[in-house]
């Protein structure tokens, strides 16, 4: 299969290329290259003869056609999407129109590959979104591929807005599509802005490591190669037109996360330890959802996945990862809003 992966130099995408092309697939990588990206990530694939890459905004169309034109892949993997919370409040443009226009741009071009080829009863639109596109939970229940859309950034708004294009397309225009929605990913490659790697390298500096509020927001953590093996699984046995709930079933709150970080640290690089003395509140981001909890019970029961590592597990090999991986992240720390506090309102 020939696979089209927009933001394949991503975080989640690059995860994505590098198992496809494991698994024998064709990638046509596509990625603006923004500040969050980096061909680094997929550096392992990119001297296979499967391999292409084009740097191109989803907002271009014509250069959308022109790729899918060139390349006629078999099937798209949409991640490509301005995903920073924090980065939205201060900037909810650039998320509107990537998320938002990129997305109605890349349907359409799919669209019309799609009727060009004579409409193949094979080719896919996978559409990666994210649990925040259903809002809070309280101290009970999860989310299921029926709860409701209650968005509460910019960013899970631009999200849950391409969610619906993506329905609406096949609705009305048949287009076969499938959909996923993610819990909070971490692992190998993550782009130094989020908590898992904001915590990892401020501990390993021994800086203050910030979290939010209280500490008590409640996520469900998905180590990101196993992501990638459930979006891969859902392309090629989804059912057209249904959507997959993604969960980690590794349900955490902050501070015990940083925590077990610290406590990695701690026998992983011991200069510094205890870590967790690091630790400090600040103040909540506006916003902030309390609690995110998937109910993964479509996925494991129509497709018979499940995650294979527990965040204990997962956590300790992401460690381990930026322990040796300095080359990667170090250049990274320049990079524009790396290391401030955004999203303050």
């Amino acid at each position: 299969m020939k696979i089209l992966v927009t933001g394949g130099a991503g975080f989640i995408g690059s995860a994505v290329v590098r198992l496809a092309i494991s698994r024998g697939h064709q990638v046509v990588n596509l990625d603006a290259l923004t500040y969050a990206a980096n061909l680094a990530n997929v550096a392992a694939a990119a001297d296979s003869p499967d391999y292409a890459f084009e740097q191109v905004d989803i907002r271009d169309r014509a250069a959308l056609d022109r790729v899918f034109a060139e390349h006629s892949p078999d099937a798209v993997m949409h991640l490509a999407a301005e995903s920073h919370v924090d980065r939205s409040i201060d900037g909810p443009a650039a998320f509107v129109e990537t998320n938002v226009i990129g997305t109605f741009n890349l349907l359409e071009a799919a669209r019309s590959h799609w009727i060009a080829k004579g409409r193949p009863e094979g080719f896919r639109f996978h559409h990666i979104s994210t649990d925040e596109v259903f809002g809070s939970l309280g101290e009970t229940g999860q989310f299921t591929e029926t709860t409701p859309y209650d968005p509460r950034s910019p960013y899970s708004a631009s999200k849950a807005g391409s969610d619906h294009l993506v329905r609406a397309w096949h609705e009305t225009y048949g287009l076969p599509v499938v959909l996923t929605n993610c819990s909070n990913n971490y692992g190998p490659y993550h782009f130094p802005e989020k908590l898992v790697p904001v915590v990892i390298l401020k501990a390993l500096a021994g800086e203050q490591i910030p979290v939010y509020g209280d500490g008590g927001n409640i996520r469900d953590w998905l180590y990101v190669e196993d992501h990638a093996d459930a979006l891969l699984l859902v392309l090629q046995q989804g059912q057209v037109g249904r959507s997959y709930n993604i969960g980690g079933e590794n349900e955490a709150t902050n501070i015990d996360l940083v925590r077990t970080i610290c406590a990695h640290m701690d026998q992983l690089s011991p200069q510094g330890a205890p870590h967790d003395r690091l630790i400090s509140f600040v103040p909540d981001r506006p916003g902030h959802d309390r609690r995110y909890a998937i109910d993964p019970t479509r996925i494991r029961d129509e497709l018979g996945w499940r995650p294979s590592l527990t965040v204990e597990e997962g956590l300790r090999r992401t460690v381990e990862w930026y322990l040796d991986n300095r080359d990667w992240w170090q250049p990274l720390l320049n990079r524009d809003g790396v290391g401030k506090r955004l999203g303050t309102g």
